[in-house]
């Protein structure tokens, strides 16, 4: 499953990006869709189109027309309810997450919210200078083999000790507001979040597909045309 992207349109350079990047893009379809890329599936897929045909074409689920977003913040909307006593019309798309989930015990309403839902929504990270911190610490540390391999290995340990410690304890909200964490999780775990698991709207795959990739590459969904190549 290693692909790399190249754009057709002229100006954009998207054939850079990191193959096991990409690989973590197709994992996180396979989640969402509950599919399964075979070895060759993608060997014939040389563009961004055929791509999505390939996962439109897994997915074997009976079509129904309902929106999957729509049907995602209904999902979230009744988890926060049965776990906190807000009342259901408090609770709107535009609603701000930091009002619904307080900072001092942040972690474990989340923590409640995604054992009621039954899935890991990936909402909370830590302050970007934490990571930036342990991040230094492990480059330096790998640099300094070279000159003291005992300290070098201590920072090692420090610093992928301390990053997954961040990452575990960290408070910071990923998006802002409701209708912004039912558009993830819709994307993020498109069958759970149907009512019916049983059914796909097929007019949505290659949406939340290209989504996936924009969010994990930054990119603005118009560049992820049918067009655009892999290479």
């Amino acid at each position: 499953m290693k692909l790399n992207i190249k754009s057709a349109t002229p100006g954009l350079n998207l054939n850079n990006f990191d193959a096991e990047d990409i690989g973590d893009v197709l994992l996180k379809i396979e989640k969402s869709f509950d599919i399964a890329f075979a070895d060759n599936d993608l060997k014939e897929a040389k563009t961004f189109g055929a791509l999505c045909d390939v996962v439109v074409a897994k997915v074997k689920h009976a079509q129904a027309d309902s929106c999957t977003t729509q049907q995602a913040f209904y999902k979230l909307r009744s988890a926060i309810n049965a776990k906190n006593p807000t009342e259901k019309y408090l609770v709107k798309p535009q609603t701000k997450l930091c009002e619904l989930f307080p900072r001092d015990n942040r972690i474990e309403v989340v923590a409640d919210i995604e054992a009621e839902m039954g899935f890991h929504m990936n909402l909370l990270q830590p302050k970007p200078w934490v990571v930036w911190m342990f991040g230094l610490l492990l480059v330096g540390s790998v640099a300094l083999f070279w000159i003291n391999s005992t300290v070098a290995t201590l920072g090692l340990i420090v610093s992928i000790a301390g990053l997954r410690l961040a990452g575990r304890f960290g408070k910071e909200l990923k998006v802002k507001t409701i209708g912004d964490l039912a558009e993830k999780i819709a994307r993020e775990h498109y069958l759970k979040c149907r009512r019916d698991a049983s059914t796909v709207n097929r007019a949505e795959i290659v949406q939340k597909v290209k989504e996936l990739f924009a969010e994990s590459f930054h990119l603005e969904l118009s560049v992820l045309t049918k067009e655009a190549k892999f290479a």
